[in-house]
């Protein structure tokens, strides 16, 4: 690995410094961003999304999609987490389904040709990323390479929803945390996760006491270690065989997808 290089991403992609948007000696766009979705862009879907991104932060808390709400923007995190919630129609049940990284974007319902969600999305992990009006994003997407890769990268998420359906209904509390831990380790820069345990309870649908439980098995196993606020991933081959099958199909397909 190069010295401009970092181990972000783990299982995913390689990270890139951003350096905000440069021309290259043969007139070409280069974009260093740590999006993998952007860095990937051909010339020509660069320079339709060039003028019309923006640097954002990412608070934590931070509510960017709510729903049955028209969408404003979408969100290309460079780091941090976002998660994509299911709500239940009375708003008193929620689970989250889906994960957003330094791999991906928010707002796929624009770019299928929609511009709500009944599902809210929530920044989980504090960073800083770009972002794009929506209808700059639905102005871009004419060009069809930029519009082939969204695409692919909508179908990549639509495995990893499903097989997150399939840990919830199939595994048990700390399997199931640990394989979300695995997939939040992915989208990090480094082994350590700020997370609160009431954030994790509603991420995974259960009382804070499971969580607690579920953290205190994984740190008894030399897993993790868990410390107010922080999650510090210690054995993450570990935590890779303590989940099987049900992490891998999704990453796979965002490999074979994206790229």
């Amino acid at each position: 690995m190069s010295d401009d290089t970092d181990a972000g991403c783990h299982a995913i992609v390689v990270r890139r410094r951003y350096d905000g948007w440069d021309a290259m000696d043969d007139g070409r766009l280069r974009q260093d961003a740590r999006n993998w979705l952007l860095s990937g862009l051909d010339p020509a879907s660069a320079l339709a999304l060039k003028a019309d991104l923006e640097p954002v932060e990412l608070p934590q808390g931070l509510e960017i999609e709510i729903p049955g709400e028209p969408l404003e923007h979408a969100y290309f995190p460079l780091t941090g987490v976002a998660s994509m919630v299911a709500v239940s129609g009375d708003g008193s049940q929620q689970i989250e389904i889906g994960l957003v990284g330094c791999e991906g974007m928010t707002g796929l319902s624009l770019v299928l040709g929609d511009g709500r969600t009944p599902h809210r999305t929530v920044i989980q992990v504090p960073g800083h990323g770009l972002r794009i009006r929506a209808e700059a994003l639905r102005a871009a997407i004419a060009q069809p390479e930029l519009r082939d890769r969204l695409l692919g990268y909508a179908q990549a998420m639509s495995v990893q929803t499903a097989h997150t359906a399939l840990a919830n209904g199939k595994l048990k509390l700390d399997a199931r945390l640990a394989r979300w831990l695995l997939m939040c380790h992915d989208r990090s820069e480094g082994d350590e996760v700020a997370l609160t345990h009431d954030f994790l309870s509603i991420m995974l649908g259960v009382r804070r006491a499971g969580v607690t439980v579920s953290l205190h098995i994984l740190e008894g196993q030399g897993l993790l270690r868990a410390t107010r606020g922080l999650i510090r991933i210690l054995d993450r081959r570990g935590l890779e065989e303590m989940v099987g099958g049900f992490y891998g199909v999704p990453e796979a397909e965002y490999r074979r997808l994206v790229g």
